[in-house]
């Protein structure tokens, strides 16, 4: 199979609609993509390329290694993708300092990546909310909603009560400490719901980027549509008791609080 130019990955990605000089928030499967040419990296600078010298590129860089602190400068995210995980490394790319990281490379960089709560990964005061106050646009390439972080500031943003037990260890005082969180979280798995919401609406656009199937649409759509769906019935998320493990805790979390 003939490697995918760069070149034609950026037409791609501006017939697809990305805009030049946004902010532009990137989840990827690589394996969906390729081949490429350049491997990740060469999508990477297909993504800056669309976006031009004015635009920011955004991308998960979290850590799951809960027993072991945090460090941005050595801590891998392979669990986001191979794209996500060569991205933090490149020069230039800017990255935030806890396991809930995003890393960023553009004007916005700095604002997007300033600290944020450790033990409130995806409010407001977060990568994915300032990506969202910045009217930046969501990428899902090869992908589907069931990764869309923009959907749990949704869960933020509408106030929904479950919660999940979550731990981290931290340095506190120079020393790895445990550091006990409750975060708004199940499954996941039922976010695909936001793909009917937003295509009602049209609100959503598709193509194919690679060998990709692509879906963009903007942050505050994503919030809108979810918030009002939330506002609704804030568990149109979980599924059924008894589903999944996760989806059960966030239930449990709910006893008592009057529903």
């Amino acid at each position: 199979m003939n490697l995918i130019s760069a070149e034609t990955l950026t037409r791609q990605l501006l017939d697809l609609g990305v805009q030049p000089g946004s902010v532009l928030l990137v989840h990827t499967s690589f394996s969906k993509v390729k081949p490429v040419e350049g491997g990740p990296a060469g999508l990477i600078a297909a993504l800056r390329a669309a976006l031009g010298p004015n635009g920011t590129l955004v991308m998960p860089s979290m850590s799951y290694d809960d027993d072991h602190p945090f460090d941005k400068s050595r801590s891998h995210c392979a669990e986001m993708g191979v794209v996500a995980d060569t991205f933090w490394r490149l020069p230039g790319v800017l990255r935030s300092d806890n396991n809930h990281a995003f890393a960023a490379l553009g004007p916005h960089a700095e604002r997007i990546l300033a600290p944020h709560p450790i033990d409130f990964p995806h409010g407001l005061d977060s990568p994915v909310g300032r990506v969202y106050e910045l009217d930046g646009q969501v990428l899902l390439l090869g992908v589907g909603h069931g990764a869309n972080t923009t959907i749990h500031l949704a869960e933020s943003m509408a106030g929904v009560r479950y919660r999940r037990d979550k731990y981290l260890t931290i340095l506190k005082d120079g020393k790895p400490t445990r550091l006990e969180y409750r975060e708004i979280d199940h499954c996941c798995r039922n976010f695909i719901l936001a793909e009917g919401w937003l295509e009602e609406r049209g609100l959503q656009r598709r193509g194919t980027v690679g060998n990709a199937e692509a879906r963009l649409v903007r942050s505050r759509d994503v919030v809108t549509v979810v918030v009002e769906r939330l506002k609704q019935n804030e568990t149109t998320f979980l599924h059924p008791k008894g589903f999944d493990e996760e989806c059960d805790d966030a239930w449990r979390s709910l006893e008592g609080s009057g529903r």
